[in-house]
């Protein structure tokens, strides 16, 4: 056996004629440097090398390839390569040609074990003899990383599934199911996570401690800190109410002593404290998610604390709605029970209780009224255009409103356009927007109204004004989802959901020629009616103690009762002007007020409307006349405008005498 310092070769499975061959050219170049740091380089290499001859038999193999293979020193001399990498004969041997190839195959350690190499293959010369030079690496450590980041992929794909499922679950939950279905989800949200509690705790205003009010516990005992006294970790509170997580992998994380010493007597080895918004609640209220691992520390990451204030942002979401549906259904449960009072009673023209005032609360109590909010509770949580009709002043904008905030969008504000109150020429612009130099005087870039309602929702009141031109590119906007700023090409995608509002019988004007008959069938998607007034004088009691408290509050005034021939003649009035004329009516009775029964004048059907630039003395004149002329100027006795204004017929007078306000004669 002929040895080179690490490359050994076994003359016996050759002829001697090519062992002479190999042998000589090996001598040639044995004492040059170039052979020796190739020898230096080979034997050191941290991939295996081995060298075989024609009949596919290892002649030389370097300490790397002995090392992955399992053998020792010398051992691999003499073997057929197809003992440790069995391979067809084309592709380890001679005959594969003279290239280079680079790939992952099956080798056999000498135990039997069968380990992935890295297998590259070369044909080199040495005089007029090939050899082939095969360089092999364990792949095994890379091949495992590799599986371990594919889990670790299909893991992340799927907890972003699950959020999405949970997401979608708590959103669409009913009152009635809520908190069942919160729970089942901090269990799916645990069990994901491999922990052992998922806890949904809140600490109400000036509350010490905070109280569970959610759970999910894998084992026997939850861990205490999460709803101790919140004096016990206050830097964990203090973030939660600046709207910032908490989470620490190992309690020494924690920077606040106080919250560290306490986590570590009763709580969690690891756990991450995402607050919970929910909107309504006062400022002093702290809601939050919180989940944790009792037995083994857990890495969190800030991927991970995202996709847990999605989760905490969908459940604040679902609080706050069922919190405003259960104070929605108390008040109109307290509404209620106050009509039933006042039916078992005659009505004395004083209210027992105050009723209570809700922000933009539509009082309901007719079936024509009760008819058009059904239909506002099908289509709000749908992304549907929806076409609001009824006379000008019954409402429509508030109704608008209403399905705003029952729908999806909600927490986005709703845009208003009113159609009738903006030139013509300015129009485009307003909705769509404009580029600086879009036309002269426009120094800036505006954005219009439709980008402004992106993803929320665009109230287009009076649609039945809108220029011809105007209506088609409302047209393209509601079928195409994109706009155009003025001087500009550029499409913009929007993703609005469009209520229209009109008083006017498109029908005729689509006839006319005056709407175009495609955009109305586009608005027309899904039309609600809101009935006038006067078919729902049921409404009127509440409506006006409605605006008296709102306007008694305004104009510090202290009214307790209504008369009752004032409430009397308010529902038998035909209200031309609907809501908004009860509500005009109403606060000028409250500014003309002076104490005792709240006396409304009932506007005559002909009667001009007040200007807004009157003065108070004016209005206070016209009231005092129209009271006078309603009693056939009679100041004292029962009935008297001095008792329907609530003042001593003494004082009545001396005001009538200041005020230049007498009866003319008729000559």
């Amino acid at each position: 056996m002929f040895k080179l310092e690490g490359i050994s070769i076994d003359p016996a499975p050759v002829s001697d004629g090519e062992r002479a061959r190999f042998v000589g050219e090996l001598e040639k170049v044995q004492g040059t440097e170039v052979l020796d740091l190739l020898r230096i380089a080979v034997e050191q290499a941290p991939q295996g090398v081995l060298i075989l001859g024609q009949s596919n038999q290892i002649l030389a193999a370097n300490g790397g390839a002995s090392s992955i293979l399992g053998y020792g020193a010398g051992e691999l001399i003499g073997r057929s390569c197809d003992d440790v990498i069995p391979l067809a004969a084309d592709e380890a041997g001679l005959a594969g040609g003279d290239g280079s190839e680079s790939r992952v195959v099956s080798g056999l350690r000498k135990d039997g074990v069968a380990i992935p190499l890295e297998f590259g293959r070369n044909v080199a010369l040495i005089g007029n003899t090939p050899y082939v030079v095969i360089s092999i690496a364990d792949v095994s450590d890379l091949l495992h990383l590799k599986a371990r980041l594919s889990a670790v992929k299909h893991e992340h794909l799927g907890f972003q599934r699950l959020v999405a499922d949970i997401a979608l679950q708590i959103a669409g939950a009913d009152a009635v199911a809520l908190d069942d279905v919160i729970t089942d989800n901090l269990r799916k949200l645990g069990e994901a996570l491999q922990l052992d509690c998922a806890l949904l705790w809140r600490r109400s205003e000036g509350a010490t401690v905070a109280t569970i009010t959610h759970s999910w516990v894998s084992g026997p005992h939850p861990p205490t800190a999460l709803s101790m006294p919140v004096a016990s970790i206050p830097h964990i509170v203090s973030r939660l109410s600046d709207g910032e997580p908490v989470w620490f992998s190992r309690v020494d994380e924690l920077s606040d002593p106080i919250d560290r010493e306490t986590v570590r007597q009763h709580g969690p080895v690891s756990a991450a404290i995402v607050p919970v918004s929910v909107a309504g609640e006062a400022d002093d209220v702290v809601c939050a998610l919180a989940l944790g691992s009792i037995s083994a520390e857990h890495e969190w990451g800030a991927p991970l604390i995202e996709r847990l204030r999605l989760v905490a942002g969908v459940i604040g979401q679902a609080l706050a709605r069922h919190a405003s549906e259960a104070s929605l259904s108390e008040a109109l449960g307290e509404i209620h029970r106050l009509r039933d009072r006042l039916a078992d009673k005659p009505l004395d023209g004083r209210r027992d209780a105050r009723m209570p005032r809700l922000s933009r609360m539509i009082v309901a109590e007719s079936a024509a009224l009760k008819r058009a909010l059904a239909q506002v509770e099908q289509v709000a949580a749908t992304p549907a255009t929806v076409l609001l009709r009824g006379e000008t002043g019954v409402g429509k904008e508030l109704f608008a409103q209403a399905i705003h905030d029952l729908s999806p969008r909600h927490q986005r504000p709703m845009a208003v356009v009113s159609c009738s109150a903006i030139p013509t020429a300015l129009i485009e612009s307003e909705l769509f927007g404009r580029e600086r130099g879009a036309y002269t005087g426009a120094l800036s870039r505006q954005i219009g109204r439709f980008e402004a309602a992106n993803q929320s929702t665009l109230f287009l009141d009076e649609i039945g004004e809108l220029p011809m031109e105007m209506q088609v590119k409302l047209l393209r906007v509601i079928q195409e989802r994109t706009i155009e700023r003025l001087g500009s090409t550029q499409p913009i995608k929007v993703d609005v959901r469009i209520i229209a509002a009109t008083n006017r019988d498109l029908e005729v004007a689509v006839r006319d020629g005056s709407f175009r008959e495609d955009l109305f069938y586009r608005l027309n998607v899904f039309p609600i009616v809101v009935p006038p007034l006067r078919e729902r004088i049921e409404e009127i009691p509440g409506l006006v103690w409605s605006f008296v408290d709102e306007y008694s509050r305004a104009f510090g005034k202290s009214i307790d009762s209504v008369s009752k021939s004032t409430m009397a003649e308010l529902q038998s009035y035909r209200w031309p002007g609907n809501v908004r004329e009860l509500r005009n009516v109403v606060e000028r009775a409250v500014i003309l007020s002076t104490g005792g029964p709240l006396v409304i004048s009932v506007p005559r059907q002909a009667a001009r409307v007040p200007e807004a630039a009157m003065t108070l003395e004016a209005l206070e004149i016209d009231h005092i006349k129209k009271v006078l002329e309603s009693t056939n100027w009679r100041v004292r006795g029962a009935g008297g405008a001095a008792e329907r204004l609530g003042l001593k017929p003494t004082t009545l007078e001396r005001r009538m005498a200041r005020l230049g306000i007498s009866r003319k004669r008729v000559s």
